[in-house]
């Protein structure tokens, strides 16, 4: 098998089990070196320990750090250790996460703020950490963890659906910040039976949807030839992208210009044959602006 990885440098967070676990390992059977990240992984008896070890057994090369993604001290201090043992960093994959599902007339305040702390914030503070460094040396490879409950929604994942979409947003924008300094950020919106989705489906289902048949798509992502702004879906051996799109819509004139008419035409504005892609937030402004000037001077 070629390594696609050989003498890179990764972080892994909550890599102590499930997909974090899959893709540490993923990344050593592929020739990187992965600092292992769960919360107490420096505890010899810690789930991280394990993966450690079992990535060592087949001669690979990790440590472990106990870093809590919600605290940016812990997070240099991770970073730093990873520099300090491999002298860079080049693969970060923001995987730890929780859940707190509750129906949000039910969900305390709490409990919503947590789910965006670890998610979003724990993201933004790994991320952070290696930014520079990663712009400097003219190579990075950033992968935010999605979830289909994001990009569509989910009954009773208020929470989790907010984090997750704030993840794409995130990512669309470091993508083109970080793109002319060899800096690719990506996300993956795994499907897998992990601890975080036990009770929530049949046993049959659940023995389709083993992390490892992920992370092949997160080592698509993190290689050298990886591709840059993309959302891919992965689970059960199947892989999908999603897009943000963008219907061809409508413009009104200034005579039409009304909440009457635009209710009237809604089924017209939703069709999608036709839709796009914008590049850009500001390309989506730019088409918004260039329409109406169309439509003002056929008037």
């Amino acid at each position: 098998m070629t390594q696609l990885l050989q003498g890179r440098i990764a972080i892994v967070t909550g890599a102590g089990r499930g997909l974090g676990r899959a893709h540490a390992l993923e990344l050593a059977r592929h020739g990187a070196r992965v600092l292992v990240n769960d919360q107490g992984a420096d505890r010899p008896d810690a789930e991280a320990q394990a993966v450690v070890d079992a990535i060592r057994a087949t001669g690979g090369d990790a440590c472990a750090h106990g870093a809590d993604v919600t605290d940016p001290q812990q997070v240099q201090d991770m970073v730093q250790s990873a520099v300090a043992r491999w002298g860079r960093v080049d693969i970060l994959v923001n995987n730890a996460g929780i859940l707190r599902d509750k129906s949000f007339a039910k969900m305390s305040l709490e409990d919503f703020r947590l789910v965006m702390e670890v998610h979003l914030m724990g993201s933004v503070h790994c991320t952070h950490a290696v930014w520079n460094a990663m712009r400097a040396q003219n190579y990075g490879r950033i992968v935010m963890t999605t979830s289909s409950s994001g990009l569509y929604g989910n009954f009773g994942q208020s929470n989790y659906a907010a984090a997750k979409m704030a993840l794409v947003g995130l990512m669309q924008t470091l993508a083109l910040e970080g793109e002319r300094h060899g800096v690719r950020v990506n996300c993956l919106a795994p499907t897998a039976a992990t601890a975080m989705t036990e009770g929530l489906l049949e046993p049959q289902a659940l023995d389709m949807l083993a992390p490892a048949s992920v992370s092949p798509a997160l080592i698509a992502l993190v290689a050298e030839n990886a591709p840059n702004r993309t959302i891919l879906m992965a689970g059960a051996g199947s892989f999908e992208q999603a897009h943000i799109t963008m219907t061809r819509g409508i413009c009104l004139s200034e005579a039409e210009l009304s909440a009457n008419v635009l209710i009237d035409r809604l089924d017209e504005i939703a069709d999608r044959k036709g839709e796009t892609v914008p590049a850009t937030g500001f390309d989506q402004l730019r088409h918004e602006i260039d329409k109406a000037q169309s439509v003002r001077c056929a008037a």
